[in-house]
């Protein structure tokens, strides 16, 4: 899955925001771009479709350490969140090494959130992964609007398996960081296991 370029002594690792449309995918992602020393990441590329759009960056967190004498560049990207960009989203899965699932928490958004993560699971079971075996996190977004459903709802119908999981004000930076870095820890932690670390 992890991509290892010997001439720059790099591990560059694919982590996938996922979600529902207008859950905070794309606002999650520029907060930590915003926030990233310029000399440690690279430019944001935005692929805007008509209602919808895709980001990518990636960078390189010095306070992650190296594997092996390697550094370990993470490659952040969203999906399109509306149904009909289905094809895109299974381009953007290939060699996925990590997956956060980010659920919008209005009530009236728990059916979306759903088959979010229903077409998610279809998605990588198409190209061999399974959800379970890959490090997954969840973030509740949107925890400061009103009728928001409770975490514990969300997480029986979204986390039963008990992966990390956040509450997050996306817009406002709240687990954010979190959330980031608990994908990314468990990202680090597969690779070693690979590695024999």
């Amino acid at each position: 899955m992890s991509f290892i370029n010997y001439g720059q002594r790099e591990i560059n690792c694919k982590i996938v925001y996922y979600g529902p449309g207008l859950c905070g995918k794309t606002t999650n992602l520029q907060w930590i771009y915003q926030r990233t020393a310029p000399e440690a990441k690279g430019k944001m590329i935005s692929l805007a479709t008509e209602q919808d759009r895709t980001l990518f960056f990636d960078f390189l967190p010095l306070s992650l350490g190296e594997i092996r004498g390697f550094k370990t560049r993470f490659h952040l990207y969203t999906v399109p969140g509306q149904v009909f960009y289905d094809a895109s989203r299974k381009l953007i899965l290939k060699g996925v090494d990590g997956v956060v699932f980010v659920a919008d928490s209005q009530i009236g958004r728990v059916e979306a959130n759903m088959e979010s993560l229903e077409n998610l699971q279809g998605n990588l079971a198409e190209q061999g992964y399974a959800l379970e075996k890959l490090p997954f996190v969840v973030q509740y977004n949107k925890r400061d609007l009103p009728e928001i459903a409770p975490v514990e709802e969300l997480r029986e119908l979204l986390n039963p398996t008990h992966h990390p999981d956040y509450e997050a004000v996306a817009s406002k930076g709240i687990g954010v960081f979190d959330t980031l870095k608990a994908v990314a820890k468990s990202v680090l932690t597969e690779l070693k296991r690979g590695a024999g670390a």
